[in-house]
């Protein structure tokens, strides 16, 4: 079923979509209520990109490649780093450990994806917090830099974001930007950043590195959910992960889906 609505919820009004993606999170916290899964992303994948990881990092290695990508022109080195929709908190991990910011705070809609972030990680510089995207609970004019992987498809407002995500950032401060709209509506996706206060300094388009990304996922991805969860739920289980075959995966391949990466600075408005 979600193979072929996921581009219909993504035009669904503000309150259906928090309401189903908040649902949907916390359904799957619970099924997956341990380490053994801690990226939901599509993942990154080029044959000239091939960051370093920890051996118990490898099993993550595309999704946690994106992270790398998104950020990889960024200096967090001792600066403080918000991510908005940090999900199980594998990326949010990676990034802390790797690049050394002075505190990154996680922050999602799901409560219970939050509890679990917080008992699977113990970093002295990171932390996990529930907040909206359209509603952050930290002070104005107090992050560095904010991190946004694959999360913003599921807000009820786009606008309100960004509106939050100028809020939030000091002055000059970093937005890191990467995730998925169907390929007719992303000029109107890149043109909502300068009316918000941001100039755009990158921006790829990264669908044929997330295809490839997906290849190499895909059968591990689909052994998981064959295994762990009903037979009933696993053609829509394989569509939301992208699996080889399924309908999302099909609608990157086929042009339907386009993912871009981009990064802007905060300016005066």
């Amino acid at each position: 079923m979600l193979e072929k609505i996921i581009l219909w919820f993504i035009k669904l009004t503000p309150y259906t979509k928090r309401w189903f993606w908040k649902k949907w999170y916390n359904i799957f916290a619970r099924r997956y209520d341990n380490l053994e899964l801690q990226c939901m992303n599509y993942g990154y994948f080029s044959n000239d990109f091939n960051p370093s990881l920890e051996p118990q990092d490898e099993k993550e290695r595309y999704p946690l490649q994106l992270y790398n990508f998104v950020v990889s022109n960024a200096d967090i080195s001792v600066k403080s780093v918000l991510e908005v929709g940090s999900g199980r908190g594998g990326g949010a991990s990676y990034i802390a450990k790797t690049f050394g910011p002075s505190m990154y705070t996680g922050i999602d809609i799901s409560r219970e994806a939050v509890d679990l972030c917080n008992s699977f990680y113990n970093q002295e510089n990171l932390r996990f917090m529930v907040g909206d995207s359209e509603n952050i609970p930290l002070e104005d004019a107090s992050i560095d830099i904010i991190i946004n992987v694959e999360s913003s498809h599921c807000y009820g407002s786009f606008k309100g974001f960004l509106k939050e995500v100028y809020r939030v950032l000091k002055p000059s401060g970093k937005l890191f930007f990467c995730d998925f709209r169907a390929s007719k509506d992303i000029e109107q996706l890149m043109s909502e950043f300068e009316p918000a206060g941001f100039k755009k300094t990158s921006y790829t388009n990264i669908t044929p590195n997330v295809i490839e990304a997906l290849k190499r996922l895909s059968s591990n991805r689909r052994k998981e959910i064959h295994a762990k969860m009903p037979g009933f739920l696993h053609s829509t289980l394989e569509a939301f992960a992208g699996v080889e075959g399924s309908k999302v995966y099909s609608s990157f391949a086929d042009g339907v889906l386009t993912y871009v990466s981009a990064s802007f600075e905060k300016i005066d408005k």
